[in-house]
């Protein structure tokens, strides 16, 4: 298995692929509301695009892009039909070449840079998949973008190869959430039924998702604050394509806005997904999803 997963490295996962739209003030301000980043740099005059929205320049969309090579898809059909058909972005890592400025054109060459040897997690066994980006702007290099992907099959599942003929499979379960030493204590308090918002001691700013140091001041230090359970929905999309298992699309899933001014990506409960709206009230509730994972969801109203 693994000698067909090598022969993947090196071929190209998209060449010559062109930005659909230049770098623009528009998406530079989208992106800077949603992120909460008020810097001056970002606006006016002499703007340029904050360094972290290197890949929002390259992404196709639902429609995708033209030049993408079919080996990457030939890549996960592979895996999928091995049984690692779970799959989570384990960390990406980028390169700044050059400052991007509206008006700049994008384009891009992607080549599949490696496949782990089976690896065992705490989520289950699988391979890493990595992905390595170049990016140019109007023919000068800008930056790489390198994307890396767990394709697993779920702890306790059994793969392909060794279920075959053993008749049906066990539902499929959620992907289980990483947690580590800068995340433990929301965990801890999601197994309390308590929404904990992590707040800079040196200058007061609550942040979220959690962090080990300040994005304002960069103090490392912070304690915790009870969210009150009440929000709005910020934005949201609904989720139809792709299908992943233990999960029924259509659904929605939302950024919403905390009473106390921060956010976070949750999903809706309580309403149909075509009911969601910007501005809808939401509280907090806690969803068993199975028999050891429980999550924090925001339930809407459509009264």
């Amino acid at each position: 298995m693994y000698v067909l997963l090598r022969e993947f490295e090196g071929r190209p996962a998209a060449t010559a692929g062109r930005g659909k739209d230049p770098v623009n003030e528009a998406m530079i301000r989208h992106w800077c509301e949603a992120m909460g980043d008020a810097h001056p740099a970002y606006a006016g005059p002499d703007a340029v695009a904050p360094p972290a929205m290197l890949q929002a320049w390259t992404m196709g969309g639902l429609s995708g892009h033209a030049d993408r090579s079919s080996a990457y898809d030939e890549l996960l059909a592979l895996l999928d039909g091995a049984g690692y058909r779970s799959v989570v972005a384990t960390d990406c890592e980028q390169e700044y070449l050059r400052p991007l400025r509206p008006g700049d054109r994008i384009t891009f060459d992607a080549v599949i840079e490696s496949v782990s040897p089976r690896k065992t997690t705490k989520l289950g066994t699988g391979h890493f998949v990595t992905t390595r980006m170049d990016v140019q702007a109007d023919g000068e290099p800008a930056g790489t973008h390198r994307f890396r992907i767990l394709k697993y099959a779920p702890a306790g599942a059994p793969k392909r190869e060794a279920a075959a003929g053993a008749g049906a499979q066990p539902a499929a379960r959620r992907p289980r959430p990483v947690v580590n030493r800068d995340n433990r204590g929301f965990w801890d308090g999601v197994a309390e039924h308590r929404l904990l918002i992590q707040r800079c001691t040196g200058c007061g700013t609550l942040r979220f998702p959690w962090l080990p140091g300040c994005n304002a001041c960069a103090s490392p230090d912070w304690d915790t604050v009870e969210a009150c359970g009440a929000g709005t929905v910020f934005s949201y999309v609904v989720m139809h394509h792709p299908p992943f298992p233990a999960f029924d699309p259509p659904y929605a899933v939302g950024l919403v806005e905390l009473a106390e001014g921060v956010r976070m990506i949750t999903n809706i409960t309580g309403v149909p997904y075509d009911k969601v709206r910007i501005g809808m009230p939401v509280r907090l509730e806690f969803l068993r999803v199975d028999e050891d994972l429980e999550l924090p969801v925001f339930r809407g109203s459509e009264g």
